[in-house]
C-alpha cells in the first residue's frame, strides 16, 4: 500500500502530511532550532492567542516544555520599521530568557547592516524579558537605522513579555 503525501500551505506555516500526521515544513523547522538550539522537537503552530510553537526537550514520548517560539509580526501585528514590518523568529525559555532571534523578512533600506548581520540577533542571547530593550543602553545602536532597530528592539521586547503573560505566569498569580 502507498502511502500519500501532501503539503498544505497554511499562512506562513507548510504542514506536510505523511501516513495520517502533520509534520512541520523543513525550513522552518531549520529556522526554530536557529532560535531555540536545545530543543528537540516543536509543536505545530498553536493558534493562541497569542500565536506560538511549543518547544520541547526529551523525547517524543517523554517530552518536557523547553520553551515558545514566536513570530513577532503574529504577536505583534502593528509595530513597523522604517519600510514596514520586521518578520523575526524569536524564542523564550521558560525562565523568561531569550533562546535566540532570527530576522527572516524585512523590506528596510539600511537592514543589510542593521537587521540582517547576526550580530543583531544574538545581542538578544540570554537576555531577560525584564530588561529594558534600550537602544544605546542595552541594544546596540547603529547609525543611519535608529528607526529599523527601534522597532525590531520594541517587537522583540513587547512580543517576548506578551508570549511570557501568556504562558509563563505562575499559577494562582494574575496575569
Amino acid at each position: 500500500m502507498r502511502k500519500a503525501l501532501f503539503i498544505v500551505l497554511i499562512g506562513t506555516v507548510m504542514l506536510s502530511f505523511a501516513a495520517g500526521q502533520a509534520q512541520l515544513d523543513p525550513t522552518l523547522q531549520a529556522q526554530l532550532r536557529k532560535v531555540f538550539p536545545s530543543a528537540t522537537l516543536f509543536s505545530l503552530k498553536q493558534t493562541g492567542p497569542p500565536p506560538h510553537f511549543v518547544a520541547y526537550t526529551g523525547s517524543a514520548n517523554s517530552k518536557t516544555i523547553a520553551g515558545y517560539v514566536f513570530w513577532t509580526t503574529e504577536v505583534e501585528p502593528l509595530e513597523r520599521g522604517y519600510d514596514g514590518p520586521i518578520k523575526m523568529l524569536v524564542g523564550l525559555d521558560t525562565n523568561a530568557r531569550l533562546t535566540g532571534v532570527l530576522v527572516t523578512e524585512h523590506h528596510e533600506p539600511y537592514g543589510y547592516f542593521s537587521v540582517e548581520p547576526p550580530e543583531f540577533g544574538r545581542q538578544f542571547l540570554g537576555k531577560d524579558i525584564r530588561d529594558p530593550f534600550k537602544v544605546g543602553a542595552d541594544v546596540m545602536a547603529v547609525s543611519r537605522a535608529s528607526i529599523t532597530i527601534n522597532s525590531s528592539s520594541r517587537a522583540i521586547r513587547n512580543g517576548s513579555r506578551r508570549i511570557a503573560r501568556a504562558f509563563l505566569t505562575p499559577p494562582g498569580t494574575s496575569k
